[in-house]
């Protein structure tokens, strides 16, 4: 996964928050969408662009869609990050 579309979907304060509800584990969209407050159609933008990034899964059980964060591609975009800090920080 491109480190540019993880960074660009955590780039907005809606879709950060998606994923800290996601963090507490598998939820279907409706209720999620009722936690955030958010239309149906608001967050289907935001999942849209979550799963463009990779950042969560989606499953479907009978007519509910249900998301999940992804982690590994979390440790990714963590570990780009720590590596562009490069190996000279420890001299602060």
């Amino acid at each position: 996964m491109a480190v540019s579309e993880i960074l660009s979907a955590l780039s907005d304060n809606n879709r950060r928050r998606v994923l800290e509800i996601l963090k507490k584990g598998k939820i279907s969209s409706g209720d999620l969408a009722k936690e955030l407050e958010m239309t149906p159609q608001a967050l289907s933008y935001h999942l849209s662009k979550l799963k463009k990034a990779d950042l969560i899964y989606e499953t479907k059980h009978k007519n509910f869609i249900y998301y999940e964060l992804n982690l590994t591609v979390l440790d990714e975009a963590v570990l780009w990050i720590v590596n562009l800090r490069g190996e000279n920080d420890d001299k602060s």
